[in-house]
């Protein structure tokens, strides 16, 4: 079991008060997978977003790697905001260890405490917003650099 405060260290959590997480810890499912475990299919649905707190992963999209998420990250927030099939598959690189919020348990928070649900929401876009800059300047290349 995960503590509380502990939660705090990861960016979904970031600004959410020990007491607010006490209430949200409920709220959340653990999660276990072996290395080669299929966490997300693409093209499937999902209606979770899950954060790892132990281990790697990585997203695959038609055989080729995107990106991989260690302790901290967190994925699956793209189908649970745009309620669209997974756009890639989540792969277990070792043993992974999750926590989950469901599309249910985010309504939840959002009638308990709209303040933890506001902060949660903002982390989401910046981690994602970081994503994009990310995948953008991968995309780019250095061949694109007009300075």
């Amino acid at each position: 079991m995960i503590e509380p405060g502990a939660l705090q260290r990861y960016s979904l959590f970031g600004g959410i008060a020990e007491e607010q997480m006490q209430k949200l810890l409920p709220l959340m499912e653990h999660e276990s997978y072996e290395a080669g475990d299929d966490i997300i299919v693409e093209g499937q649905r999902n209606d979770r977003i899950r954060f790892i707190v132990e281990g790697r992963t990585a997203a695959v999209k038609k055989g080729i790697v995107l990106s991989e998420f260690r302790e901290g990250d967190a994925f699956g927030e793209m189908e649970v905001l745009d309620v669209m099939p997974s756009a890639a598959t989540i792969k277990a690189l070792s043993g992974v260890r999750v926590m989950s919020m469901s599309n249910r348990s985010l309504r939840e928070i959002y009638r308990l405490d709209i303040k933890a649900f506001s902060i949660i929401i903002m982390n989401l876009a910046r981690d994602l917003s970081r994503r994009l800059r990310k995948m953008d300047e991968k995309a780019a290349g250095p061949e694109w650099d007009l300075n």
